[in-house]
């Protein structure tokens, strides 16, 4: 899963200034994409054959006291609308705003279950990037699940087969900020499938890269056919050399 909605509470952070641009060579090479409704609507081509994970929480930004002040955006109606496969809410386990954001996540698989539309709860830590620990993750998968996620997104973290084996729906491996290198974050993909996950959800270490489409054709390797990370570098370095175009076509007519 291709990760483009940060601009829901970072605004256009660093390439992703251009949504379309960022994400139109991105396409062949990613089995679904996670955005919000104004970035579908406006920055991807209604003809392209991609199942779509909708952003549907919000409300905070990154120069607010708090970013755990979500609430729910967009209606089950616009999901319909936009023919989404999934939607996406965060929920701050443990935060000030905790009982808020589990509330919405129990309103949205509800409305969700009335139109056959699963919902993906992420497991989000706000600003504290320190609870990402085995114990706190474990915590809040286990409480998504309970509560009705049909899937959840965390965060990857020592003792992450322990989290896995608590939680009885799959889990998707979040990237995260960018990491220093790429082959940090191939190992980063690799042990997630390992310990148990059954995908990622990457974004900054995908197009923040000087190469993105070779690093998403590697990340795919990696979570479809279990490359190992010296494999996904290969597969990297070879998609460098290849002549596949980086930068999006100029837009069409109508």
């Amino acid at each position: 899963m291709l990760a483009v909605d940060h601009g829901y509470f970072m605004g256009p952070t660093h390439k992703l200034e251009q949504p379309r641009k960022t994400i139109e060579p991105l396409l062949p090479h990613a089995d679904a994409l996670m955005l919000t409704r104004g970035v579908l609507r406006n920055s991807v081509d209604p003809r392209a054959n991609i199942p779509v994970v909708l952003r549907v929480s919000g409300g905070a930004s990154i120069v607010g006291s708090s970013l755990a002040n979500e609430t729910i955006t967009t209606s089950v109606e616009d999901a319909l609308r936009l023919n989404v496969s999934a939607m996406a809410l965060s929920i701050f386990v443990g935060s000030e705003y905790e009982h808020q954001s589990l509330a919405n996540l129990g309103r949205l698989v509800n409305e969700g279950e009335k139109h056959g539309i699963p919902v993906l709860a992420v497991t989000a830590v706000g600003k504290e990037l320190e609870k990402r620990d085995a114990r706190y993750l474990a915590l809040s998968c286990r409480i998504a699940a309970e509560l009705g996620a049909h899937f959840v997104k965390t965060y990857f973290c020592e003792d992450f087969g322990k989290v896995v084996a608590g939680c009885p729906v799959p889990l998707v491996v979040a990237g995260g900020p960018k990491l220093e290198t790429e082959m940090d974050a191939f190992q980063l993909a690799s042990d997630a499938i390992r310990e148990g996950a059954v995908g990622v959800d990457m974004g900054r270490n995908i197009w923040q890269s000087e190469h993105p489409v070779p690093m998403i054709r590697a990340i795919r390797e990696i979570v479809h056919h279990g490359l190992s990370v010296r494999e996904a570098k290969e597969v990297y370095e070879d998609a460098k050399k290849s002549r596949i175009p980086l930068m999006a076509s100029p837009r069409r007519p109508n």
